[in-house]
């Protein structure tokens, strides 16, 4: 090798050098300011979402509605986020709009599903068949609502499991809401023996029923009727009209009231019998 080629092949290890320390230096700089620019968005990211939970707590906006806009502004403010890290780092952020949007009619319709439960979360939050706190049940699957999703309901069983159902089937579908009203019906039927005195089974039902205060007088009093004459027994039907959250307590414990009742008063209860008559 000549002294001339291997002066030539210095200078463009010379011009190589220079050009990877500017670049070096430009892809540090940038990768600093996308760092910078990540810290500072989840810092104005927590702030907003801070800002927003503090505004529709001071408005009273319902919970419902408030885990939802509170779940889309997150999110919202996250995509955010991402494009102005993409543009810190140097890439044209139009260009990445237009492939972010390209991308998102993709995705979209291969998510059409999750669009469709989006929709059914606006649906339920604008007609409210349920709302945060209620205990609803839907297709056997019976619950609180805790949250309400952009795509999903969070519903927290009576033995603490979580149970997440598509807000488009929600929408969609039928939903028992059993504390959309203050007041509920609680129905018992009891059964005695034949041969039971009817109006004295009536008065001891009656008196239990007087001396329990969680039971209402309104819309109606309480109402006490023979049924039916079954196989076995004198069924006694009872109905008495309670606040939603004493449903089930006054349930139980009437049950439980009037076996004690009806064991002290010599009221019997009916067992299943079967007469054979031979020729």
């Amino acid at each position: 090798m000549t002294l001339l080629q291997v002066l030539d092949v210095s200078e463009r290890v010379e011009v190589l050098l220079k050009s990877l320390v500017e670049h070096s230096a430009e892809l540090g700089f940038a990768i600093i300011k996308a760092v910078i620019v990540f810290l500072v968005g989840r810092l104005l990211i927590n702030l907003l979402n801070k800002l927003t939970r503090k505004v529709m707590d001071k408005r009273n906006v319902d919970p419902s509605v408030k885990s939802f806009v509170g779940s889309l502004v997150n999110v919202t403010l996250t995509i955010l986020l991402i494009i102005s890290i993409v543009g810190a780092l140097g890439v044209q952020t139009t260009s990445f709009a237009a492939l972010l949007a390209s991308a998102g009619v993709a995705v979209g319709m291969a998510l059409s599903g999750n669009l469709s439960n989006f929709a059914g979360g606006l649906i339920v939050l604008l007609f409210k068949p349920y709302k945060v706190g209620d205990f609803i049940d839907y297709q056997g699957e019976s619950g609180t609502v805790r949250e309400i999703q952009m795509f999903h309901t969070i519903l927290r069983t009576a033995d603490n499991k979580m149970i997440y159902i598509p807000n488009g089937a929600l929408s969609s579908g039928v939903v028992v809401n059993y504390s959309d009203q203050k007041t509920r019906r609680v129905d018992w039927v009891f059964g005695v023996d034949y041969g039971s005195d009817y109006e004295r089974v009536k008065q001891v039902i009656e008196s239990v029923l007087a001396q329990d205060s969680r039971i209402l007088q309104e819309p109606d009093k309480p109402f006490i009727a023979l049924k039916e004459l079954a196989d076995s027994s004198v069924n006694i039907l009872v109905r008495v009209w309670v606040n939603s959250a004493d449903y089930w307590s006054v349930y139980f414990d009437m049950n439980k009231i009037i076996y004690e009742t009806f064991n002290k008063e010599g009221i019997d209860f009916p067992f299943p019998q079967l007469t054979v008559h031979q020729g």
